[in-house]
């Protein structure tokens, strides 16, 4: 398992590993029930404090995404992709209002909006 972590991003290094794990699982580059590295395997493999590491597993457990058992290790659920596409789903949902209320006080069409979520779902363009 690779995790890359950058220090000049704005995001906390925990939230890096846990994004990419996260990442792994969806894409199915990790399976129900494939153990992870232990804690401190992790931290050295990628040079980070066993405390930052902790901190990202405590919050893959907590999503679901993996199941920690004193003395087997860390394994990946196999409950933790519905419970990702909720997650994700929520944060579509979250941007779509704020996008619905920005067109309807600009009044831009529904048909508008509809033709650029499509161009960006379909070509993956980030402008219109």
């Amino acid at each position: 398992m690779e995790i890359i972590i950058s220090n000049n991003r704005n995001k906390p290094i925990y939230e890096q590993i846990t994004s990419q794990i996260k990442g792994m699982i969806m894409s199915g580059e990790l399976q129900a029930g494939d153990p992870i590295p232990s804690m401190r395997s992790l931290a050295k493999s990628i040079q980070v404090s066993v405390i930052t590491v902790q901190k990202a597993y405590e919050d893959l457990q907590r999503d679901g995404f993996i199941d920690t058992t004193v003395g087997r290790g860390s394994f990946v659920s196999a409950t933790n992709k519905d419970m990702f596409q909720d997650e994700q789903l929520k944060k579509i949902e979250e941007h779509l209002i704020k996008a619905a209320e920005i067109a309807r006080t600009s009044g831009i069409k529904l048909e508008k909006m509809v033709d650029m979520l499509t161009v960006f779902y379909t070509e993956g363009k980030n402008e219109s």
